[in-house]
This record gives structure tokens, sequence and C-alpha cells, in this order.
């Protein structure tokens, strides 16, 4: 343990925040996720029993969002509607994400398998506990700024 690291954050998880760069992407996924076929190659973290909201709330912990591109959150868009839809976890996910956003920016919601095509160059993937369908993330890192440090 360590003073002021979230203990969700597993050890592996820091290293890999650690080592991304910026706009390198994180896809935070839900237990029903195809995170082995999509992440052949990648690193993969499993989060058991830890919730989508409360591994965002993790992660952005530490974790800055892009400044520099208009969204630098996706969501997989729930299948079946349309975007804006966003369900209820989406939602409740995205209300806590207003206060890491940068100025300007947004979440985008993603069909299914343009999402699919992201993960792919993603850096790493975080499979969550989440029972939720369609819950699924992938966040943009930032840049570390002196602002930031102190």
């Amino acid at each position: 343990m360590l003073k002021g690291i979230d203990p969700v954050l597993s050890p592996e998880l820091l290293k890999i925040m650690a080592e991304m760069g910026h706009d390198d992407t994180l896809v935070l996924a839900d237990a029903n996720f195809t995170a082995m076929s999509l992440g052949v190659g990648k690193p993969i973290v499993r989060l058991p029993g830890v919730g989508m909201l409360r591994a965002v709330q993790a992660v952005t912990s530490l974790l800055p969002l892009a400044a520099d591109v208009a969204h630098p959150v996706a969501c997989m868009q729930v299948g079946g509607t349309e975007a804006p839809y966003l369900s209820g976890l989406q939602r409740e996910v995205v209300a806590h994400l207003q206060t890491h956003l940068p100025a300007g920016t947004g979440v985008e919601a993603v069909e299914r398998y343009a999402f699919y095509d992201q993960v792919s160059i993603a850096y790493a993937i975080v499979v969550t506990g989440e029972l939720q369908p369609w819950g699924n993330f992938i966040l943009h890192k930032g840049v570390i700024s002196e602002a930031l440090v102190a």
C-alpha cells in the first residue's frame, strides 16, 4: 500500500498508467468484454468485483485526460440505440468525468464495431467486474504539466 493512491489501482495497473504516453488510450471494459481476443499483445489487467464507476474514479484520480482532442473519452454505444443515448451506468460515469474533462472537451458514444477498432490501437485493457452490458470506456491520456505536479 502507498499513501494517497486509491487501493483499487493494482501495482500492475499503476505501472501501465505510468508507462503510457500522451494520447495513449486505456480501455476500461465490462466483465463481458472480449478482451482476450481484442487485446492480443496488449497488457490486460483484471479488477474483479470492481464496478465501472469505481474503476473510472480510481483511474482518473491519477490519469489526466487529453485536452488536445475533442473527445478524450469514448463509451460504447448501447446496441439498438442511437447516439447520444446513454445507459444509466454511462450517465453516472460521464457525470463523474465532468470534473476531469478538460474545458471544451466531451464524451463520445462510439458504435460497437468502431469501438472495437479503437480498442485495437489502445495501449492496454482493464477488465472490471462491471456486469452492465455496453459498459465500456476508452480514456485518452493527457499531458502532465508543472501545474498538475504542484
